[in-house]
């Protein structure tokens, strides 16, 4: 592994505890702030976590590409760089900034590391559970805690459509295909999206929802939850069915228990099978 994954799991711990737990209910009105639209906030906590993560991974990986959500908003030419990069670090210092920006105690520390174009690590970190879900590429996925107790994740049985549970975040589906996805969503038990990538993919590895459907794919977003969902034992696809690389930034994303499941999926909910 090229980066210290203990020392980076507990770099984002540091940055919570430090950063982002000392503001939560606690921001003032100059300390949040809209970015494209009402609902994409940035708070001094994504900021000031972020810098800190920065500055402690020149350290730590001092030959990796470091790709934080908030640098990106400041220089969009970065992202670029990441396809051609031979190691990166992509950080999300804070996953449900809009939560975190209202209260809502759901939101998360993400990174994962990005070696020869393959994503090789991943990180979700609770700062309000204080535990860790992690994964090396094939090593398996884990919830990690803060005493060292360490618990295999596995993903659910597989069930039929009429009794699936998911999260499907309709939000960058536009036009005649956000219809389609919701009226098509019917056909399953239940869906929820809780505004926190980090999170759902921290249900979906932990066995308690059988899918996931997205469509706007930013790495800080996807790549640490799609390798640990791999790793639970998830069928992870991009929706043309190709698999989803750390360089892609569209065509949406299903994730699935198994690949019966991802077809049926797809094929109830965006019509046309592959």
């Amino acid at each position: 592994m090229p980066v210290d994954i203990p020392a980076l799991a507990d770099l984002l711990r540091r940055a919570a505890k430090s950063e982002i737990l000392p503001r939560f209910r606690r921001l003032g009105g100059d300390d949040v702030r809209a970015k494209s639209e009402p609902t994409d906030l940035v708070t001094e906590a994504d900021e000031a976590a972020e810098r800190m993560m920065k500055r402690e991974m020149a350290q730590l990986a001092p030959n990796a590409l470091f790709i934080g959500e908030e640098s990106v908003a400041a220089d969009l030419a970065l992202l670029g760089k990441l396809k051609d990069a031979e190691l990166s670090v992509i950080v999300d210092p804070v996953d449900g900034t809009f939560n975190f920006a209202s209260g809502i105690p759901a939101f998360g520390v993400m990174a994962s590391v990005v070696w020869k174009g393959e994503t090789v690590a991943g990180i979700i970190y609770d700062p309000m559970g204080d535990d860790w879900v992690m994964a090396e590429k094939g090593a398996g996925a884990f919830l990690r805690r803060a005493d060292g107790d360490a618990v295999r994740l596995h993903v659910s049985e597989p069930k039929p459509i009429d009794a699936m549970i998911g999260m499907a975040s309709a939000g960058y589906f536009f036009g005649e295909q956000r219809e389609q996805v919701l009226a098509n969503l019917a056909k399953v038990r239940f869906f929820a999206n809780y505004r926190c990538a980090a999170h759902e993919y921290r249900t979906f590895a932990g066995g308690h929802v059988q899918f996931m459907i997205y469509n706007k794919l930013m790495p800080w977003d996807h790549l640490a939850g799609a390798l640990i969902a791999t790793e639970a034992g998830g069928h992870v696809r991009r929706l043309d069915g190709s698999l989803y690389e750390p360089h892609q930034f569209d065509g949406g994303l299903l994730v699935a228990t198994d690949p019966d499941s991802w077809q049926t999926l797809h094929d109830e909910i965006f019509g046309a099978a592959i």
